[in-house]
């Protein structure tokens, strides 16, 4: 009886109040969510730096991994063929020298520290003939050369007229000296912008020719070849 009872009692003791409710599945998602938003959750996580270097990491282990299952030899094989191709790289770059820029700068023949005379141009280049920087001794004497067929008016000074264009234009004015200027150009535009190093006998060259341009005559246009200024 008592059991009967207590049983009763126990039905009769829980009030509406007291009845458990489940909480229903989205709203309690909802709280979860917001709860592990809290920064006291994150403190530890990695930044998304470190996050973004991982997964590139991640990448290249895994291309790394691909690339030594199927080389010769595995790991190392693969580390022999990096090895190879480096090599590879390093004797180009030392038989082409250091890759130059596709665009020339606007004063590609002359510097931009201000205009110098042809004087002022002959006495650099042979500074550096006498020091051997045969070079330096050439690019100066090439801008000798333009600038002296400038102060004779032989040639409209232009800011960033190249090498080559000056050699074209002065070769219509002095005819019998245009290959050796085109050749000068080219020897100019070789060290300047080709990344090789000039001898004693190109700067030797440059500098006959230009005594002999100082002392040519020009041909003006409509004129027999023969005929000089």
């Amino acid at each position: 009886m008592s059991g009967a009872g207590g049983s009763a009692a126990a039905r009769h003791g829980i009030g509406a109040g007291d009845i458990p409710v489940d909480t229903p599945r989205v709203p309690a998602r909802e709280a979860a969510e917001s709860e592990l938003s809290k920064p006291m959750y994150h403190e530890n996580d990695p930044s998304m730096v470190q996050r973004a270097l991982n997964h590139v990491w991640d990448w290249l282990s895994g291309v790394f991994d691909s690339a030594a299952g199927i080389a010769p030899g595995g790991p190392a094989g693969l580390a022999v063929i990096v090895l190879a191709v480096i090599g590879l790289a390093v004797a180009l770059w030392w038989r082409l020298g250091t890759p130059q820029r596709s665009s020339r700068p606007a004063d590609a023949l002359f510097e931009s520290d201000g205009p110098r005379s042809a004087a002022q141009h002959r006495a650099a280049a042979d500074a550096h003939a006498a020091a051997l920087r045969w070079t330096e001794a050439v690019q100066e004497r090439m801008r000798a050369i333009v600038r002296s067929l400038e102060e004779r008016a032989l040639l409209d000074p232009r800011p960033g007229r190249t090498a080559d264009e000056a050699a074209a234009e002065a070769g219509r004015a002095l005819p019998d000296h245009a290959a050796r200027l085109r050749s000068a150009a080219r020897h100019f535009d070789d060290v300047t912008y080709g990344g090789r190093t000039a001898g004693q006998p190109t700067y030797l060259a440059l500098r006959a020719l230009d005594t002999e341009l100082d002392e040519a005559k020009p041909v003006l246009p409509g004129t027999a070849r023969g005929a000089a200024v």
